[in-house]
């Protein structure tokens, strides 16, 4: 052990995730387990400046591994982006006698920690990937990525309803501005029609066609999953120039999932995920760890430094991308 580790602070920031009340959960455990103190920082870097962090108990953590969103809030930061910002945090953080940090959270969240550790050494830090979008390097999945896909095909599997009582087409836009993992998980598991995605380029002429094919089939209704973050415009765009080229639809329709996707139960995968890796950081830290996010890779635990999770880039698997287009035929 490269530090004798006795008190952690654990927090959640930027976005909200299903699945951090589980994590934090199994932190909290882990930790009187291991006959540490055990804070909890509210409010994320904001609430570390603000000096806002309190002791927390087992009984803190009881009846929440089925909550959505953070029992420790959350918030982003702007203050945290200054060097006077960090020193204040770093102080409070001091005079808590804190000598270890968990983080939960995804790029932004990262990134700030990655800034601290820097400029604060001696304040171990461990991230996990909690974040929706599922973009981060150095883990198969994220916390709160499944539950965001469950509930987004729970909404199309209702507008699939509508879209075949109708003879309609919809355009259905799921969260996504950089990375498509949730809009073609999404396309599959919702039996799209068709997906579009930041990471592959698409025109209108490739969704007409793509909407001709299944005309010739005499399919009458489709529906298209569209990341928010796709090449070709906003999706009331997207179905605008295709409403001025087609006309085998009765009607077109935009349906935007948004924020219910990051709201909700986490899924029994999002808790078991956000147990392993809550339990595991607390491991890492008293095995010497720092700087490095806990992830899933093949089933098991795997550390990945702060510089590799945030800037290396995190593909889609182009096999699953290829299926997803062939079965939307």
């Amino acid at each position: 052990m490269a530090k004798d580790i006795k008190r952690i602070a654990v927090f959640t920031s930027g976005g909200d995730a299903p699945g951090m009340n589980a994590a934090v959960r199994a932190i909290v455990r882990n930790a009187f387990n291991n006959d540490l103190h055990i804070y909890g920082i509210m409010r994320g870097y904001e609430g570390m400046i603000d000096g806002n962090i309190k002791r927390l108990e087992t009984t803190d953590v009881s009846n929440v591994i089925h909550r959505g969103g953070t029992v420790l809030k959350t918030a982003r930061s702007q203050r945290f982006t200054t060097p006077e910002g960090r020193r204040q945090a770093y102080e409070n953080l001091v005079d808590n006698d804190i000598d270890a940090l968990i983080a939960i959270g995804g790029n932004g969240t990262l990134t700030g920690a990655l800034q601290f550790i820097t400029e604060y050494p001696d304040i171990a830090i461990i991230g996990l990937p909690g974040t929706i979008d599922n973009d981060l390097y150095g883990t198969d999945f994220t916390i709160g990525f499944d539950t965001a896909v469950n509930t987004a095909v729970q909404a199309v599997d209702k507008i699939r309803d509508t879209a075949d009582s109708h003879n309609r087409l919809f355009f259905v836009e799921v969260m996504g501005r950089h990375s498509g993992f949730i809009a073609l998980h999404t396309a599959i598991a919702g039996g799209a029609g068709g997906v579009l995605i930041p990471e592959e380029e698409s025109s209108i002429e490739d969704v007409i066609k793509l909407l001709k094919r299944g005309a010739k089939r005499a399919k009458l209704f489709s529906i298209v999953i569209v990341a928010e973050g796709n090449q070709m415009g906003t999706v009331y765009d997207i179905a605008k120039h295709v409403e001025e080229r087609v006309d085998f639809y009765d009607d077109i329709k935009v349906t935007v999932i948004g924020h219910l996707q990051r709201g909700g139960s986490p899924s029994a995968f999002d808790r078991v995920l956000a147990s392993i890796l809550g339990f595991a950081s607390v491991e890492a830290l008293l095995e010497g760890k720092s700087g490095v996010m806990a992830g899933i890779r093949n089933n098991n635990v795997h550390f990945t430094p702060f510089e590799e999770a945030i800037h290396k880039s995190k593909p889609l698997n182009k096999d699953l991308l290829r299926m997803a287009h062939i079965l939307a035929q």
